[in-house]
């Protein structure tokens, strides 16, 4: 690894906007919610970053900009070099196996019609990563890694506590070996006894995997 690479930022945000229209005014006018207006920072590898604000200050807009869960207003994002609005086909489908996400609600990211397995699969899948024993067997990896049982993958998510969903809300991002994990706030909705364990597990998989935040 040169030092380019090193110093490089592997996320780089640049002046990023995101504006939602609302109803125009008497004068026909169609004035915006500015959820998220400029914004600008850069995450090299491994680090971990936060954004802190107010509810609805715009951060969980921000998240969902960079994924490209939504589009932007305006603004520019880099990953590892990539302009990340202009990836399409092949390389968008790259991208989205390189970031990934983890929700700030453990339940209600789950599917509660199908197994915890078939959801941590989903991304395997979606991407026509390996066969459906290989993928079995990264579920299985997955689930160990974050400190639950293999065989829980045969369960539903309403057999499980609030920290066991959200370790495995963890074990879906994780099973796609990605290089940005962007979390929404992944520990709120847990008992205050639970977010010291789900913390320190983010950063031993931060440590073992090189995971960026």
């Amino acid at each position: 690894m040169t030092s380019t690479d090193v110093t490089e930022p592997l996320l780089d945000v640049e002046n990023l906007v995101k504006h939602f229209p609302v109803r125009g005014s008497r004068l026909g006018r169609r004035p915006a919610v500015r959820a998220v207006d400029g914004v600008s920072f850069q995450i090299r590898r491994g680090e971990t970053f936060g954004l802190v604000g107010e509810s609805g200050c715009g951060k969980t807009t921000t998240g969902r900009v960079i994924l490209r869960l939504i589009s932007a207003t305006g603004g520019r994002v880099r990953f590892a070099g990539q302009d990340v609005f202009a990836l399409r086909g092949r390389e968008l489908a790259a991208w989205r196996r390189q970031a990934q996400t983890i929700f700030q609600d453990p339940y209600g990211s789950l599917n509660p019609r199908v197994t915890v397995g078939a959801s941590i699969a989903e991304g395997l899948v979606v991407h026509g990563v390996g066969t459906r024993r290989e993928r079995e067997a990264q579920v299985h990896a997955a689930l160990t890694a974050v400190g639950l049982r293999p065989e829980y993958a045969r369960r539903y998510p309403h057999e499980f506590s609030g920290g066991q969903r959200q370790r495995i809300g963890i074990a879906r991002a994780l099973v796609l070996q990605p290089q940005l994990i962007v979390c929404d706030e992944p520990v709120s909705a847990l008992d205050v006894s639970v977010q010291a364990q789900v913390l320190n597990l983010l950063r031993d998989l931060q440590a073992a995997h090189g995971l960026t935040y």
